[in-house]
């Protein structure tokens, strides 16, 4: 393949669209320390950094685009002089390997909003990692896939300079918009390539009136849909990969006039503590094919050690989506019935289940509340409340009002009802309370969709003001109305005041934005 057009040298062998077994053949003589598996998976190490690296992302400000990005914290400004330097780095450092690798496929199931992506990189596993997760074309559609929309270039082993200015270390991850280039220096770390694109969805969708979500999508058999919006820990890819409902996608999706549909072509879910028993879909998809990352191998036996979190709590499974025995193909759905924001609450205030009035769930999508916990992260010695607008603000390019209109026109056209789900602690905060079982989780959700909950008896929520079931099948009627579990009524009203005041401080932010129904739709 001629890569002169991004001035990569005709000398240096380029390998596009490599099958998986061609890929594992190419691991296992160039990259560090390669693994397969007992279940057939190959496991490989992502290099210092395990996870993304939010604080060195870069948007260049543009005229074209500078007014529609929600600049800040998370869209960081860049100037294009700085963005061609690092271009040229990555470039420059192409040109020094023997061997390069290409991948084009396709973000978005429906073809009508799809756009064409092409990686360059210089890792098996990153092209492995591409092959999984971008829409896999046939051998009819790479022969005239043509020009890409957009390209990545995938220079992570080599560090950015530290004295260009914008950088904060040597790792940068910079995108694009009019020039539609997204570059990668000094990070490993395959989920860059991967939120990068899940980034370029979020602004393009919407300048065409689709809603971009972070969540994850099933179908029933009545092919009514479901979304699972959710933070890391939650439950979302756990919950939506359903024994008894078809997975649509499990991490990143769009809503058109025409219905759902799936953005990607894989599934990227956590690894750790994966269990066969309560995570059977996603153990089952471990196998040929799948890359494991900074997972513990067992060097006689080769087993993984779900539980060995000596490398990161962050180790990951990559798989094509029809890996999951029950995936639809293609991944499209209708307009969701139902919407299920999970929160792992550990200060155990928020009931395991509640039903949101349009209002509300407009506060708690804006809000994006879950909770860490003791030992997940350096420093926290206690439970901390987190907050991520539309559940996935790191990865927005407008501001999340935008996301949120969005999503109340949809809802509202198509009378989807709103549920919030705690998959945390109920009876007290984490150390004192006991975190809900996942059988009463899965239960609740099946009341969801058998339309069990949506017919039940309510009580209201006192501080936060949305609606409770009395009774939930298979779920012990205790548990529902948080208060009633505590032991102390004043220790629960100590914690329920701390946790508003905490919701209330974070939304000062979106005030502005927001109208006066969404901002008294907040706790009490």
């Amino acid at each position: 393949m001629d890569l002169k057009q991004y001035e990569i040298s005709p000398k240096t062998e380029v390998i596009r669209n490599a099958s998986p077994a061609k890929l594992y053949k190419l691991a296992m003589l160039f990259e560090e320390n390669p693994e397969i598996t007992n279940t057939g998976a190959l496991a490989l190490m992502s290099g210092v950094k395990t996870g993304r690296s939010p604080k060195d992302k870069r948007i260049i400000a543009r005229p074209e685009s500078h007014d529609d990005i929600w600049w800040g914290d998370i869209n960081i400004k860049m100037d294009e002089h700085t963005f061609d330097i690092n271009r040229q780095r990555a470039i420059d450092y192409f040109n020094t390997r023997s061997r390069i690798y290409v991948v084009d496929g396709y973000a978005g199931w429906d073809k009508k909003y799809q756009i064409k992506i092409r990686v360059i990189c210089t890792r098996p596993y990153h092209a492995l990692f591409m092959h999984n997760m971008m829409i896999r074309p046939t051998e009819e559609e790479l022969m005239t896939f043509g020009n890409p929309d957009y390209v990545i270039y995938n220079a992570g082993e080599f560090p950015a300079n530290t004295f260009t200015s914008h950088m904060n270390s040597r790792t940068s991850v910079d995108l694009c918009f009019e020039r539609k280039e997204f570059v990668i220096l000094g990070t490993e770390y395959a989920g860059e390539m991967k939120k990068g694109i899940f980034t370029i969805m979020n602004y393009i969708m919407p300048k065409q009136g689709i809603l971009s979500m972070h969540c994850s999508a099933n179908e029933g058999q009545n092919n009514d849909v479901s979304l699972f919006f959710g933070l890391s820990g939650t439950g979302k890819t756990t919950l939506s990969a359903d024994a008894n409902r078809k997975l649509i996608g499990d991490d990143e999706h769009c809503w058109s006039a025409d219905g759902i549909f799936n953005i990607e072509g894989g599934c990227y879910a956590k690894a750790v503590n994966l269990s066969p028993i309560k995570e059977a879909e996603i153990f089952g998809a471990i196998k040929f094919g799948t890359i494991l990352e900074n997972v513990v191998v067992n060097a006689e036996t080769n087993e993984v050690d779900y539980d060995d979190i000596s490398i990161t709590e962050n180790t990951r499974a990559s798989y094509p989506i029809e890996f999951i025995n029950q995936a639809k193909i293609p991944c499209l759905g209708g307009h969701p019935e139902n919407i299920i924001f999970l929160t792992c609450d550990a200060f155990g205030v928020l009931p395991p289940v509640s039903k949101l009035n349009s209002a509300q769930a407009m506060y708690h999508f804006i809000s994006g509340y879950t909770a860490k916990i003791a030992g997940t992260e350096m420093g926290i010695t206690e439970p901390t409340a987190t907050f991520s607008a539309c559940f996935g603000a790191a990865f927005l390019v407008w501001h999340p009002a935008k996301y949120a209109e969005l999503l109340s026109e949809k809802i509202g056209k198509h009378n989807t009802n709103i549920w919030l789900v705690n998959t945390g602690w109920i009876g007290g905060s984490y150390g004192v309370g006991e975190r809900i079982k996942l059988k009463y989780t899965r239960a609740i959700i099946d009341a969801i969709h058998s339309g069990e909950l949506k017919n039940a008896t309510f009580i209201e929520d006192k501080c936060f003001g949305f609606q409770i079931p009395t009774t939930c099948s298979n779920v012990p009627s205790t548990i529902l109305s948080p208060s009633n579990h505590w032991e102390s009524i004043e220790d629960y009203q100590v914690a329920s005041k701390n946790i508003s005041q905490l919701f209330k401080k974070n939304f000062e932010k979106y005030v502005d934005g927001c109208t006066r129904e969404v901002i008294n739709a907040g706790p009490k």
